[in-house]
């Protein structure tokens, strides 16, 4: 556990690092996201970013910005816990959480070589300030490809669905 959570760490803290391991000649890649109820695409996401750079670093959003993004009923779990969940992955070297709803400061900060989003997005749809600062300093963009039918949002939406039908009888019952 003590490694696990040395993975979770301050702003100031990553700069340091990422700047430790720049020196060293290793590529940063950068990826986000609120990975709220963690499932098999996200790890899957965050598998592929790694194998973009020597270097992974992840920010989680808090949960005052996942409410912003999802709506009042989330985040499912709390951003620490979320936090932990990225962090225990073999390929995640850094977890930082953020309250913003763009990255754009962890990117002047932390300067990646490479920024990775899901391949739900495109370059069109990316926030344009973030990739300003990106390419600015050189970086680049890369989209990793989603697991099919894997997302946060639709799980929760298949289990409320689950959880109204057996309130209405309509669910089997006694089958878990």
């Amino acid at each position: 556990m003590r490694r696990l959570k040395s993975k979770i760490v301050s702003r100031q803290e990553a700069a340091r690092q990422v700047r430790a391991w720049r020196r060293a000649g290793e590529r940063i890649v950068f990826a986000n996201g609120c990975f709220d109820i963690f499932h098999a695409g996200h790890v899957r996401f965050l598998e592929t970013a790694r194998r973009h750079g020597d270097r992974l670093v992840v920010a989680v959003n808090e949960d005052v910005s996942v409410r912003r993004l999802k709506g009042p009923q989330r985040p499912i779990l709390p951003a620490w816990q979320r936090a932990e969940l990225v962090a225990a992955l073999e390929s995640v070297d850094l977890v930082i959480r953020f309250p913003e709803l763009r990255v754009t400061p962890l990117l002047k900060l932390l300067r990646p070589e490479v920024f990775v989003k899901g391949g739900d997005y495109k370059r069109e749809t990316v926030d344009q300030v973030e990739l300003a600062v990106l390419e600015a300093r050189g970086g680049k963009l890369v989209f990793a490809p989603l697991l099919r039918r894997s997302s946060s949002s639709r799980l929760i939406a298949r289990i409320a669905a689950e959880g109204d039908a057996r309130k209405s009888g309509r669910g089997e019952r006694g089958k878990s």
